[in-house]
C-alpha cells in the first residue's frame, strides 16, 4: 500500500489516514479489522475507533457497504464512464469506452438490466492482476433502437412472450396481446424494447413487424438479416430515386468517353447471376501482342455523392449473400439493369485497358470511363467447355486469355502469392427453400481466368493512384498483414503432427513454404484441417488509406475497383481514380480513412449474416436425420466443446465437453487440443470420427452430437471409457 504502519490516536488523523485508502484503491473491498491494523490501532480502541470512523464515512455517504463486513469507496466517489454495451454470444456482458484501455466485465447482478448496444454510464470497480477491468452499470443513458427477431408465444389473455434468437438478447421480451392481437403463437416476429422496470424479469417490448411462421423460409431468412441490424428491402425513397435515373447514354457520353463497342467483348459469370459487373474485351494489335480490356460498370456515373442512393449504398457498405437470396447494395434498377453488362446492349463503363505481349509484360495501360457492347454472356461452365475442347463461340477471344490467365496465374504464385484451395459447398433448395443436397462449387479454369484480370485491374489501379504522380495520394487500399506470429508458431507445431515441417519464418519464403505445403497435401486425409487452420493463422484483409500491401497475394499496392455493383469501397475506388485521370489534388485522408473503417465493418457483419443463414440450412437439412450417424473429423474445439464437420459436407456440429464419456476432458487452448484429465488422452484437430445426431435446434442454429467412432474405435455409450478406445497420444 505504500503506508507505513504507525500509531494514530487522533480521530481525525485516522480518519484522515483510512479515507486515503479508500482514495488511493478506490477498487478495493476493506475489512474494518485491515482498516484498523493499517492505520495503526489493531487492538480493541483501535478497532472502536477505526468502528466509529466508518460509520461516520457511511453517514456522508462517502463509502457504502459491500456486507459481510466490507466496505468500499462510495460508486458516486469514482471516476464515471459512458460506453456502449457489447453483449456476447453467451450472455457475458461488456462496455467498451475509448477513455480505457480494454472493454470492462458487468456481472448481470451489476447490469441494470442493460441490454446489447445500449449506451450507459459505469464505474470500474476492480482491476484484476492482469489488467482485466470488471465494473458496474450505474445508468441507462439511453437504450438501443435495435430491433429483434424472435418466436412469438401466447400464453394468455394478456401476454405475449417472445423468445429471441440472437444469443445476445438473454431474456424472453412481454408484449401486451390486447396491443397486439393479430401476433399467433407460432409467428416470427420482430420487436423492439420499450421499458424494463426494476424487479420485472423481463423487459416490455413493442411489436414491429410480423415476418410470418416460424419455420418458413422467407421468415426465417429475414429475421437473420434483423439479427445482424441488416435491412431486407429498401425504402420507398430509395427505390423511388433509382427508377427516376435516365439510362439513355446521351451524345455528351459518348464524346466524352472512349468507344469499345466494336473490340470483341465478352462476360463470364454464375449460370444464375443477374448483375454482370465486369467484362473482358480482347483484340490482337501486333505478333504476339493483344489489347486486353478490364470493363467494369459505370456505377458512379448513376449514383452521385450524397444522393440518397449513395448514402443507401455507404450504410449497407456490400451486398449481402444469403443461401437462398442476394440483398443488393444497389436498388434493382441499377444492379440488375443500368449497371449491369447485360449481351447485345451499350453499356457505360469504367475501363482499365492493357497491351500484354507473350512474356506477359504490360507495354502500356490505359484507364478511363468507355461504352462498350457485349457480344456474347457466357456462364462459367460454357467458358470451361471451350477451354477444353478449343471449340465454341468467342473461342479465339477465349483462349487467348485463357493461356495469358494461366501465364499470369503461375508468375503470381511464383513471387510469392498464397494458393488456399478450400471446397465451397453449396446447398440444394426446393421451391419452399428446403434443403435438399449439398454440392461442392468447382473452380475450373473458367473462374480462373475471370479472377487473374480482375486482381490485374484492381493492382495496376491501386499502383496508378498512389505512385503514379510522384507523391503519395489518398487512396482506398485492399491490405492483408503478414500471418499472426502465435498462431502461425502453433500453426507449424501443429502440423508436425502430419509429418509436416514448416522451417519458414517470414517473408515471401512463408508463402513459397506454404504453397509447397497445400500442394504436398492435395487429396491427403489432412488437406480439409491443415488449409483451413492456415487459414486461420492469417491477418484478415481490410480497407484502409494505410497501405501495407497485400501479403496473401503478394502484391505491394492493391484495391477493388471491379465491382462496385456490390461493394462500396469499389465506388470510392471510381471516384479517386476518375479525380486523379482528372488531375485533382489527393483527398482527404481522414475522410477517407474513415469511411473505409466502415466498409470494413460493414463487410464483417455481412459475412457474418451470411455464415448464420448456412448454419439455419445446415441444421433444417440435418433436422429429420435425428439417431443418424455420420462420418466425420474433429473440424474446430473451444471451452464448451469440440466442433466435427461431416465428410463431403459443411455440415457441423458440436459435442459438448460433458457428453465425451470416459473422463473430464478439458480444452487446452495454447496447444490447440483437448484432453482427458485422468487419461491423458488427446483428441486434436482433423482426428476421423463417427457421430450420432443428438439434436437440431433451428432457433439456436446448433447442431449436438455424441462421439460414437475415434480413430475407428466404437465407442459404447453411455459407460465405456475412452481410456480404451481413444488412440494414445499423451500429452
Amino acid at each position: 500500500m505504500g503506508k507505513k504502519k504507525c500509531k494514530r490516536e487522533s480521530f481525525s488523523d485516522r480518519a484522515g489516514f483510512i479515507v486515503g485508502m479508500f482514495r488511493e484503491q478506490p477498487e478495493r473491498k476493506f475489512t474494518m479489522k485491515s482498516l484498523a491494523a493499517a492505520s495503526g490501532g489493531a487492538d480493541k480502541s483501535g478497532r472502536d475507533m477505526t468502528k466509529r470512523i466508518l460509520d461516520t464515512l457511511l453517514e456522508q455517504g462517502y463509502i457504502e457497504s459491500e456486507g459481510k463486513g466490507s466496505y468500499c469507496l462510495s460508486r458516486s466517489k469514482l471516476t464515471h464512464y459512458q460506453g456502449v454495451v457489447d453483449m456476447s454470444n453467451n450472455g457475458n456482458i461488456y462496455v467498451s469506452c475509448d477513455e480505457l484501455p480494454s472493454d470492462v466485465f458487468i456481472h448481470t447482478r451489476n447490469s441494470k438490466h442493460a441490454l446489447n448496444e445500449d449506451k450507459v454510464e459505469f464505474v470500474v470497480t476492480h482491476t484484476s492482476r492482469t489488467g482485466a477491468l470488471e465494473g458496474e452499470i450505474t445508468k441507462i443513458i439511453e437504450r438501443s433502437e435495435r430491433c429483434y427477431a424472435g418466436v412469438a408465444d401466447v400464453v394468455s389473455k394478456s401476454a405475449i412472450i417472445v423468445a429471441a434468437d440472437s444469443r445476445r438478447m438473454p431474456v424472453d421480451i412481454y408484449l401486451s396481446r390486447k396491443k397486439y392481437p393479430t401476433v399467433k403463437s407460432g409467428d416470427k416476429v420482430v420487436v423492439r424494447i420499450s421499458k424494463w422496470y426494476d424487479g420485472d424479469e423481463m423487459p416490455i417490448g413493442e411489436l414491429v413487424d410480423i415476418l410470418g411462421v416460424t419455420g418458413e423460409n422467407d421468415a426465417e431468412m429475414h429475421a437473420i438479416l434483423l439479427e445482424y441490424d441488416l435491412p431486407y428491402k429498401f425504402e420507398e425513397s430509395v427505390e423511388s430515386a433509382a427508377m427516376a435515373i435516365d439510362g439513355t447514354i446521351t451524345a455528351k457520353d459518348y464524346a466524352e468517353r472512349r468507344d469499345m463497342r466494336s473490340v470483341p467483348t465478352f462476360t463470364i459469370d454464375p449460370a444464375d447471376a443477374k448483375d454482370f459487373d465486369d467484362a473482358l474485351s480482347v483484340q490482337k494489335i501486333a505478333e504476339d501482342k493483344w489489347e486486353v480490356g478490364i470493363h467494369i460498370a459505370d456505377v458512379t456515373h448513376y449514383v452521385r455523392p450524397g444522393s440518397v442512393i449513395d448514402d443507401e449504398a455507404l450504410e449497407r457498405g456490400t451486398s449481402v449473400y444469403l443461401v437462398d437470396r442476394t440483398i443488393p447494395m444497389l436498388p434493382e434498377r441499377l444492379s440488375n439493369e443500368l449497371c449491369s453488362l447485360r449481351p447485345h446492349e451499350e453499356k457505360l463503363c469504367f475501363s482499365a485497358v492493357f497491351v500484354i505481349n507473350s512474356k506477359l509484360k504490360i507495354e502500356s495501360e490505359w484507364f478511363g470511363r468507355t461504352v462498350i457492347y457485349s457480344d456474347r454472356r457466357f456462364t462459367y461452365e460454357e467458358a470451361q467447355s471451350v477451354i477444353e475442347s478449343g471449340k465454341g463461340d468467342m473461342q479465339e477471344e477465349i483462349l487467348t486469355l485463357h493461356n495469358l490467365a494461366q501465364g499470369m496465374r503461375k508468375e503470381r504464385y511464383r513471387k510469392g502469392a498464397i494458393a488456399f484451395d478450400r471446397r465451397e459447398a453449396k446447398f440444394n433448395l426446393d421451391s419452399n427453400g428446403k434443403p435438399i443436397g449439398v454440392y461442392f462449387k468447382v473452380q475450373k479454369e473458367a473462374n480462373q481466368l475471370i479472377e487473374e484480370f480482375m486482381l490485374l485491374a484492381n493492382r495496376r489501379v491501386a499502383t496508378f493512384c498512389a505512385k503514379k504522380s510522384g507523391k503519395p495520394r489518398t487512396m482506398v487500399f485492399r491490405v492483408h498483414d503478414e500471418p499472426n506470429s502465435e498462431k502461425f508458431e502453433r500453426f507449424r507445431t501443429f502440423i508436425l503432427r502430419f509429418g509436416h515441417l514448416f522451417k519458414a519464418q517470414k517473408g515471401s519464403a512463408v508463402a513459397k513454404e506454404l504453397n509447397t505445403l497445400m500442394s504436398d497435401i492435395k487429396g491427403k486425409p489432412e488437406e480439409n484441417v491443415i488449409s483451413l487452420l492456415a487459414i486461420r493463422s492469417m491477418a484478415k484483409a481490410v480497407y484502409t488509406t494505410n497501405n501495407i500491401g497485400h501479403y496473401g497475394l503478394g502484391f505491394p499496392y492493391y484495391t477493388h475497383f471491379t465491382s462496385p455493383i456490390r461493394r462500396y469501397p469499389d465506388m470510392m475506388v471510381h471516384r479517386l481514380l476518375q479525380r486523379y485521370l482528372d488531375g485533382g489534388k489527393s483527398a482527404d485522408k481522414d475522410t477517407f480513412e474513415s469511411l473505409c473503417e466502415h466498409s470494413s465493418e460493414r463487410e464483417v457483419v455481412a459475412a457474418e449474416a451470411e455464415r448464420a443463414s448456412i448454419k439455419y440450412k445446415m441444421v433444417e437439412f440435418m433436422a429429420d436425420k435425428i439417431g443418424e450417424e455420420f462420418d466425420g473429423h474433429i473440424s474446430g474445439m473451444s471451452e464448451w466443446g469440440v466442433f466435427v464437420e461431416l465428410e463431403n459436407s459443411i455440415v457441423e456440429g458440436m459435442v459438448a465437453m460433458r457428453d465425451i464419456q470416459g473422463d473430464y476432458y478439458r480444452f487446452d487452448e495454447a496447444r490447440y487440443e483437448v484432453y482427458g484429465h485422468s487419461t491423458g488422452n488427446v483428441l486434436t484437430l482433423g482426428d476421423k470420427v463417427r457421430v450420432k445426431v443428438k439434436s437440431a435446434d433451428l432457433r439456436r442454429r446448433m447442431l449436438d452430437f455424441t462421439f460414437t467412432e475415434i480413430d475407428g474405435e466404437t465407442i459404447e455409450e453411455p459407460t465405456l471409457s475412452l481410456k480404451n478406445t481413444v488412440k494414445k497420444r499423451r500429452r
